[in-house]
């Protein structure tokens, strides 16, 4: 008996479509109706009161939430919008103009945390490197621990890979990265509530991600971890009013920074983003993410099964030990047969250059599995993706 389906009903779209993007956008838990009546509540009958009777706090308490998945200590996460906001918080505590001054990135890390160092290397002088992959699934870590030296600053990795679901051997990196001087910023948002990890096993220095995918805890809820040893000797210049020692004097001129993770704040908090975020957060909590990966190997290795029986291309890792939640299908017209999947109300989503990228939860069935395999065989043996193809500019 899958006992992980007892929450199924806490999901609303659910019940009509066959929802598997939660590698993109995890489906919304009911619970975020209740927690965004009370925010309007709050704002309605507390009125600035309620600065002080929670949403002050809200960006460290909420933080706490995602502390006890990624296995962090309290008072080591700070709330914040997006994940390029905490890469920048990060680079800005760094003088990129010594000799120190190299970032070492794998080349298939999420673009938009490139842009963030692309764009501050290019302002100050420093060095980019990025490790490329040799098959467009996988990257080699040895040639990601080579490429980390004692000129090397910063070295922020994906835990998992957006494009095809393979996990990094994050602890050989740390390890490398850590005996030369370097720092590793752990990007996690493709881990975080489906790839069970503890950020002070793994030792890393800095974790980002956010809550649109796998948390179910929607768009506007980042999080930033920062290794307890390093809080109080860092000063970012990616900075606001909640960071600072005595934010109500409104003292103008340099800050006095905070003391620990509330140092690494910003200006005022996105309120309503982190009440929506809660739920999600709640429920990994309650159910573990031990269990949640259990059933993930299970209906991603079964996905794989059902692909390698139609002949389909897995852009994949095969090794359930290094393949997080999702898995990418490479079939013909891909992105064709994802617009005329929505159209049937089946939610997946296509990558370039990868394929269909599949991500079941922990809410769905072995049934829908089976579904989402036959819908797209359906499609491609009547044709229904050549009404698409006109749309994406594609040539019949």
């Amino acid at each position: 008996m899958d006992e992980l389906l007892s929450y199924r009903s806490q999901f609303p779209i659910l019940e009509k479509t066959l929802y598997l993007i939660n590698h993109s956008l995890g489906a919304m838990p009911q619970g975020v109706y209740d927690r965004l009546r009370d925010y309007a509540d709050a704002w309605a009958m507390r009125g600035i009161r309620a600065w002080e009777e929670g949403w002050w706090e809200a960006p460290v308490a909420v933080g706490d939430k995602i502390a006890r998945i990624i296995g962090a200590e309290p008072g080591s996460v700070a709330m914040h919008q997006n994940v390029s906001v905490c890469q920048s918080i990060i680079i800005s505590c760094f003088d990129l103009t010594g000799k120190r001054n190299k970032i070492v990135y794998e080349a298939m890390n999420f673009p938009s945390v490139m842009y963030v160092y692309e764009a501050h290397a290019r302002a100050a002088g420093a060095r980019v490197v990025e490790v490329p992959s040799d098959d467009g699934i996988t990257i080699d870590t040895q040639r990601m621990v080579d490429a980390i030296d004692e000129e090397t600053l910063l070295a922020p990795i994906s835990h998992v890979l957006f494009k095809s679901g393979y996990i990094q051997d994050v602890k050989a990196i740390v390890e490398k990265a850590h005996r030369v001087g370097a720092l590793v910023v752990l990007d996690a948002y493709q881990s975080a509530g489906t790839v069970p990890f503890s950020v002070k096993d793994l030792d890393v220095d800095f974790a980002t991600g956010g809550s649109v995918k796998w948390l179910c805890g929607g768009p506007g809820a980042g999080y930033l971890y920062v290794r307890p040893e390093l809080r109080d000797k860092l000063k970012p210049k990616v900075t606001g009013w909640m960071a600072h020692r005595a934010p109500f004097a409104f003292e103008p001129g340099e800050i006095d920074y905070a003391d620990g993770i509330h140092r690494f704040l910003h200006g005022s908090p996105a309120i309503p983003a982190l009440y929506a975020a809660e739920s999600g957060y709640d429920l990994i909590n309650e159910i573990g993410v031990e269990r949640i990966r259990a059933k993930s190997i299970r209906l991603t290795s079964r996905l794989i099964e059902l692909a390698d029986e139609q002949g389909w291309r897995v852009n994949s890792p095969r090794d359930s030990s290094r393949r997080g939640g999702s898995v990418i299908i490479d079939v013909p017209h891909a992105g064709e047969v994802v617009r005329e999947l929505a159209a049937r109300d089946v939610l997946v989503d296509h990558r370039p250059g990868a394929g269909i990228r599949i991500g079941p939860h922990f809410f769905n069935t072995d049934e829908e599995i089976e579904a989402i395999v036959g819908e797209i065989e359906n499609i491609l043996d009547t044709k229904a993706y050549e009404r698409h193809l006109a749309a994406s500019g594609a040539k019949i």
